[in-house]
């Protein structure tokens, strides 16, 4: 008995229903000519993922039940299974329905509704009960949603009403060890329902989130049949001989640096793509922050599409002006440079009585940022690009970054890149080609916003302040427990109080891409207002 059943790893979009449509009829034209019997798509692929409050919308639901109806009425040849919302009086559920000769055959409804990190389920779908057991062909596959596979229960009702084969579709998005841990997650469910694993997974980027793709297959024993490609749309077949599927294509594991650089490159091109943006302008400060912003635009939009822009001040380093120069050179973009001091007089003049008797401190540094966003943005209107804010992690967690200055743009490409991963991901990336200048790398890291600055006058060394941010912001580890593994507590009590006290400033920042398992957005939700102290 042999049923071959087709994986579409498609790139959604939110809210297009024709093109998304559209994608699946093509995924399932190919897959009908490679004599597959069945397209398996993504969690809400009809849709997109995730809607969010557009499923609280009933004109929402209504075009969505159309499209689902239109795309029924014109798949031939072979079945597909789509995930979609569905609304049922006042319940909404994540769904996925088999659409075959023109009608619907059969619905499931999502059991588990994940409400951690970044999911919010609960907020918008209602929870499914009952098993759905398809059969196609004579192997009876039992379908899933994503998160029903991480923890029992829905796998082991399909196994109980009698299926023989698991069909998960997910959109599971993308942080680092993710591929790694949804494989270990399917298999603890192999172990105790020996049902094989086909799994679909969305690819694409959507706000900040990148969903990686990545799908594949797991025969009963749990061993890899088929590995999909991450970051980009694929189409696998599967062959099932009775029951088991059998061996295919394994498209290896990156390394760790080349997966989230890939993650960021999508995240990129998927923002502006998706929202319309002609091109991108990076403001070039000669730093690593900015180079690694502007390698990774390039790389995601192509030279002609990057603008970079140096705004030197008195306080810019000649290496900085070269260095950009160079950078700039070995990638081709278009490069302007904007001198800042006669701005900077402007505004010392025009606020001379009124800082009188007062000495120099970070208002003049954060003016000199500002007039830098002020320049951006005014050419980000005239053009129609979008700037790309060039703040890591590290300073988004300590403050370390000035609003309606280098906070200016609509896009934090490295907003979940901490410092010590920015040298690792530069490092890495000359490793294909040689862009960024050895020197920019390099050199002690400085805003250059007085003379002779360096980042570490005012904090710890980037290694200790990353390991410490780690520790408290992404794994809730309290700060005894944080020095009680070795880090001094004067360390640790700086970078927890500038953590608490910047919260104001993150929630002006512009999205940015996440690629770790808890970034300053969706799944970090401090209040601002907070007089709680962590004990020592």
């Amino acid at each position: 008995m042999s049923l071959k059943i087709a994986i579409a790893q498609i790139n959604a979009t939110v809210g297009d229903f024709a093109g998304n449509a559209a994608r699946i009829l093509d995924f399932a034209a190919r897959a009908r000519t490679q004599g597959a019997d069945l397209l398996l798509t993504p969690e809400l692929a009809l849709c997109g993922y995730p809607p969010e409050d557009l499923l609280l919308r009933e004109d929402f639901a209504a075009a969505c039940e159309d499209e689902l109806d239109r795309l029924a009425a014109s798949v031939q040849g072979i079945a597909v299974l789509v995930g979609h919302p569905e609304r049922r009086g006042y319940r909404c559920y994540n769904a996925a329905t088999l659409l075959n000769d023109g009608k619907r055959v059969a619905t499931y409804y999502k059991q588990r509704l994940p409400s951690y990190e970044v999911f919010d389920e609960e907020r918008y779908f209602d929870s499914g009960e009952s098993s759905c057991v398809l059969t196609i062909k004579g192997v009876r596959c039992g379908v899933n949603i994503c998160a029903d596979v991480w923890e029992a229960g829905a796998a082991d009702l399909a196994r109980a009403a009698g299926a023989e084969l698991l069909l998960v579709l997910n959109a599971s998005p993308y942080h680092i060890g993710k591929r790694e841990r949804r494989t270990a997650v399917l298999r603890q469910r192999i172990a105790t329902t020996r049902l094989p694993v086909i799994y679909a997974n969305l690819a694409g980027g959507q706000d900040e989130l990148v969903f990686d793709g990545g799908s594949f297959v797991l025969d009963s024993h749990g061993t890899l049949c088929c590995q999909l490609p991450q970051f980009e749309e694929a189409l696998a077949i599967v062959d099932v001989v009775d029951g088991e599927p059998q061996a295919g294509e394994i498209v290896p594991a990156p390394c760790v640096e080349a997966e989230v650089y890939q993650a960021l490159v999508l995240g990129v091109r998927d923002y502006l793509g998706k929202n319309g943006f002609p091109g991108a302008i990076i403001g070039l400060s000669g730093g690593i922050d900015s180079a690694l912003t502007l390698a990774v635009a390039v790389d995601a939009l192509g030279a002609d599409r990057v603008r970079a822009v140096m705004m030197p001040s008195p306080y810019t380093a000649d290496l900085s002006l070269s260095e950009s120069r160079e950078m700039v050179r070995l990638l081709g973009v278009r490069y302007d440079e904007i001198a800042i001091e006669p701005a900077m007089q402007t505004f010392a003049a025009m606020l001379e009585k009124q800082f009188a008797g007062l000495p120099a401190d970070t208002t003049e540094e954060n003016l000199q940022a500002r007039i830098r966003g002020m320049i951006l943005m005014a050419l980000s209107n005239k053009t129609g690009a979008l700037v790309l804010t060039t703040g890591n992690k590290s300073e988004m967690a300590v403050g370390y970054c000035t609003l309606y200055g280098d906070m200016a743009g609509g896009f934090a490409v490295i907003k979940d890149i901490a410092k010590t991963w920015v040298y690792r991901l530069s490092r890495w990336r000359n490793t294909r080609s040689y862009i960024i200048p050895e020197p920019i790398i390099s050199r002690p890291p400085s805003a250059e916003l007085k003379a002779g600055q360096t980042d570490q006058d005012s904090l710890p060394p980037y290694e200790v302040l990353d390991a410490i941010v780690e520790a408290y912001m992404e794994k809730d580890i309290s700060p005894r427990e944080i020095i009680a593994r070795g880090h001094a507590e004067a360390d640790v009590r700086r970078v927890v109080h500038l953590l608490k006290i910047s919260e104001y400033k993150r929630r002006q920042a512009p999205v940015g891409i996440r690629v770790t398992q808890r970034g300053f957005g969706k799944d970090w939700r401090y209040p601002i207002t907070n007089r709680y102290r962590d004990p020592y």
